[in-house]
């Protein structure tokens, strides 16, 4: 799947809640019912799933991408 994102950490906090970082800054904090998803599913691939996460999974070869014949319509 192309290469994967790197330099996300997570800490879990006393109140439930989560902090994402990205190279040492904020990138999301996840509370309640999210926080509690993100916990179960950070355990796969847990690089991919702080970067879909936080959004930073996008890499800017969008519009680049719809302009293609081939995704034209």
């Amino acid at each position: 799947m192309g290469q994967q994102a790197q330099g996300f950490r997570y800490l879990e906090r006393a109140d439930g809640s989560v902090v994402v970082t990205h190279h040492g800054r904020v990138a999301a904090t996840l509370r309640g019912g999210r926080a509690a998803e993100f916990l179960a599913e950070v355990e796969d691939d847990p690089q991919l799933v702080m970067a879909r996460w936080t959004g930073n999974y996008r890499r800017g070869n969008e519009r680049t991408a719809r302009q293609h014949p081939r995704n034209r319509t």
